[in-house]
């Protein structure tokens, strides 16, 4: 926490606790003003961007540890005549005392954190998104042209944090100049990539085609940005109709692995595998069976780089923290758990050099892990 303010963590404390550590932590922060003062007589305390995103954070890994639940509220205005304080009196008559709220981007979007308790986070968040719409319909100037209220619950019992309804969607210019130079890396590297790794492509599919019965390549379904679903193509390693329990049996070892303590050296392997086909073997470990991706990339369903994309049954086994890795970046046909560690590593540190690299990626980082990708592929350490 920045300056002298001290965010204290209500994970661990009462309801009744929590509630009082919250009304004193909001206390201590930045006021603003309402424009009907006289009517309502009252101070409204909003939150810095830097203490909102610390104090998200800290949500975010409290409801992750306990299984618990809260609702985040974005809310932005545009036009001519925008004004904030129709929207910080809006936003006060609903406000409770466990609520955080402040700047989600610093005079541009404001945010509100709320815990739920209730049997049903779902309706609750759809019922607090549409009260905070009708507010700030009776309060708005008619100068205002757009204004937008998105929520979003970050719930354990779902895969992805669910957009309950939204007027716009706003961007950080930087991110968006960020994402926008991302994709032009992949577009532009995984066209270049497909047209000069054909010779490979067609020596590898004879190979694939004349060892064994089958088509060359392997179409999968796995799961990619945001929580969605897509096929994912390789060229095949293994014999026609293999059972994939071995292979489920490895994921939940090596998910489970993880969480043990001191698990730091134990790595779940599979080895020889009997569904490997002869080729198949070279193709895993030296990671030619993925050049296919390159088209998913191309395609924009994949990055060139980005987090391993995972099977579904794999995400079905993933606590709330792990489907974060699914959630804040695309997917990747390399990425820093596969230059860095690959198996040798256990799951939650992978998971946690994912959520590292979504929060930090950029093109020239893009750039360094391509080019550190060669050199994972010719050792073929932890290739599995």
């Amino acid at each position: 926490m920045a300056g002298s303010t001290k965010f204290v963590s209500p994970g661990e404390l009462s309801p009744a606790r929590r509630a009082r550590v919250l009304a004193e932590t909001r206390t201590r922060m930045l006021r603003a003003r309402t424009p009907d003062q006289d009517r309502h007589d009252a101070w409204f305390q909003l939150v810095s961007q830097e203490l909102f995103e610390d104090a998200l954070m800290r949500e975010r890994k409290r409801a992750d540890r306990f299984d618990q639940t809260f609702v985040l509220i974005l809310m932005g205005v545009s036009g001519r005549g925008a004004e904030w304080a129709p929207v910080i009196d809006a936003i006060s008559q609903i406000a409770l005392d466990t609520d955080v709220i402040g700047w989600f981007e610093q005079d541009t979007v404001l945010g509100l954190i709320r815990p739920l308790t209730d049997v049903a986070p779902r309706e609750t968040a759809r019922l607090l998104g549409e009260k905070v719409q009708r507010k700030l319909a009776h309060r708005l100037p008619p100068g205002v042209s757009t204004y937008s209220v998105q929520c979003e619950l970050y719930s354990p019992n779902g895969s992805t944090p669910s957009a309950v309804q939204a007027t716009s969607n706003r961007q950080k210019p930087q991110q968006l100049l960020r994402d926008t130079a991302k994709r032009a890396l992949d577009v532009v590297g995984s066209a270049a990539l497909l047209m000069m790794f054909a010779p490979v492509f067609a020596v590898v599919s004879a190979l694939v085609k004349f060892t064994s019965k089958g088509p060359v390549l392997f179409p999968q379904e796995r799961v990619g940005a945001g929580g969605r679903p897509f096929t994912m193509v390789k060229f095949r390693t293994m014999h026609v109709n293999a059972d994939p329990k071995i292979h489920q049996q490895y994921v939940e070892k090596f998910i489970q692995s993880g969480e043990a303590s001191g698990s730091g050296d134990k790595v779940f392997k599979i080895v020889d595998d009997p569904r490997l086909t002869a080729v198949g073997h070279f193709l895993r470990r030296s990671s030619l069976d993925e050049l296919p991706q390159f088209w998913n990339v191309l395609k924009g369903e994949m990055s060139l780089v980005g987090p391993r994309p995972p099977l579904p049954y794999e995400v079905a086994r993933y606590k709330h923290w792990h489907r974060r890795r699914v959630l804040e970046a695309k997917p990747g046909v390399t990425g820093l758990w596969q230059v860095t560690g690959r198996s040798r590593t256990t799951f939650d540190d992978m998971v946690r050099l994912d959520l590292r690299y979504a929060k930090r990626y950029s093109v020239w980082t893009d750039l360094k892990i391509l080019l550190a990708t060669p050199r994972a592929m010719i050792s073929g350490k932890g290739a599995h």
